[in-house]
């Protein structure tokens, strides 16, 4: 009865899976990916539609059991993470062991020293090991029974408990708010848990003290569901209000079905007003135009943010955007006069003639100008922010019989969070 059982749940896990690997647009050491989602993927499996067509390097370094090699092939690939993504799960089944392939590819995911410069590489290793662990779980959904037990073995979870454990002190350090629900950390080890079937072994109530660490990534209430916390996204939801990530609350209340309990509207609303009221100088004579500008930017931000929540809810008759829409113009359009302003104050240096005689005027040539002088745009990469927040809602009614919310507190302290490659004004950006 107790394999029965064992059986149930372990097929009844990897029904459920989570959303694809978040697409932050790519940056160093990035790997992003937006346009094919795990159901996808899990869709054209079970079709027969899914084969090593474009990479078939994929499956000669899974029939190696090359771990390394593999971290190495999707690093140098990266950019065309879209297609590679589609195809590990039918390139991990020519492993002797697929777990055991993904468990070996988990490591110097926490290296013993880190240097600064390979930060970048740090984090693209960190998604490739959880975009390795979704595509195992994508494998596991399309598994017998009997296959099911002999790829997750109880050696195998032995295994990836020893990492769990290894993993979860290493959790304790980090800032729940600096992390702004966009931790990769607690993102691994909360899909470590549940790709392997192992979320019996943790403490319901620590795991939901995770979920405001990765409330921003798509994969969030796709997890929770999975790791049977549903019933926990009350007490969860309660604690981002609380710590002004009202964005994140509005979208798992969408996603778990509880906006009669947390009515969205008030919440967008008392987000901006939140924001205002930090973006306000205490002291208004003596703000720094430095200082004016940040608080000028935390504003124009949270409203974006609102205006995007409010399109992707379709919540335009209860909050309308237009207001909304002509403060970001006003505010985008002062940002802009102050920039041409502080352009034109520039003094510009004067340049001798060839001939030491004097100065006089300069004489361009526009090629040789575009050649040496390249626009911003040539000479930066433009980073675009522009991923949608929406989580999937609930495919069925299951649910989990489990304890009461959780209530816990963030961190008072606030910061920046760079897991990504992008800066963000906590908690202005979602």
């Amino acid at each position: 009865m107790l394999l029965f059982f064992s059986i149930t749940n372990a097929l009844e896990k990897h029904r459920k899976l989570s959303s694809g690997q978040p697409a932050d647009n790519g940056d160093n050491g990035e790997l992003s990916v937006e346009e094919k989602q795990p159901e996808d993927i899990k869709s054209s499996f079970e079709n027969g539609n899914l084969e090593v067509k474009s990479y078939p390097q994929l499956v000669k370094l899974c029939e190696e059991m090359d771990s390394e090699g593999l971290q190495k092939f999707i690093s140098d690939n990266r950019k065309n993470l879209p297609a590679l993504k589609e195809e590990i799960p039918w390139a991990l089944k020519a492993a002797a062991s697929p777990a055991r392939l993904v468990l070996e590819s988990l490591e110097g995911f926490y290296p013993s020293e880190v240097d600064g410069k390979k930060d970048a590489n740090l984090l693209g290793l960190r998604r490739t090991c959880i975009m390795l662990m979704e595509c195992l779980s994508v494998l596991l959904s399309n598994l017998d029974m009997v296959s099911l037990l002999a790829l997750i073995s109880e050696d195998i979870k032995e295994q990836a408990k020893l990492i769990a454990e290894e993993w979860k002190p290493k959790l304790d350090a980090l800032d729940m708010d600096a992390s702004n629900g966009n931790s990769l950390e607690a993102h691994a080890f909360l899909q470590l848990i549940d790709t392997f079937g192992i979320a019996s072994g943790f403490n319901e109530e620590e795991l939901s003290r995770l979920i405001p660490m990765v409330s921003r990534r798509r994969q969030a209430a796709d997890l929770c569901r999975s790791l049977g916390l549903s019933e926990k996204m009350p007490g969860v939801i309660e604690v981002l209000v609380k710590n002004g990530r009202q964005i994140d609350a509005v979208n798992l209340a969408f996603a778990f079905e509880l906006t009669e309990q947390f009515s969205p509207v008030p919440l967008l609303k008392s987000y901006l007003k939140e924001a205002r009221k930090a973006s306000s100088p205490v002291k208004p004579g003596n703000a720094s135009p430095t200082a004016q500008t940040e608080v000028s930017e935390r504003e124009l931000t949270a409203l974006k943010a609102v205006i995007k929540c409010i399109e992707e809810h379709n919540l335009e008759e209860q909050y309308p955007v237009d207001p909304l829409q002509k403060r970001v113009l006003l505010l985008e359009k002062a940002k802009a006069d102050k920039k041409r302003a502080t352009e034109v104050a520039k003094p510009q240096p004067k340049r001798p003639r060839a001939n030491g005689a004097g100065y006089g005027p300069r004489v361009t040539n526009v090629a040789a100008d575009k050649t040496f002088y390249p626009r911003v745009t040539d000479r930066y990469m433009q980073y675009v922010y522009d991923r949608p927040y929406v989580y999937p809602g609930p495919a069925d009614n299951h649910s989990h019989s489990l304890l009461a919310s959780a209530t816990f507190n963030f961190s008072p302290s606030h910061g920046n969070y760079f897991g990504n490659g992008y800066q963000y004004q906590t908690p202005y950006l979602h």
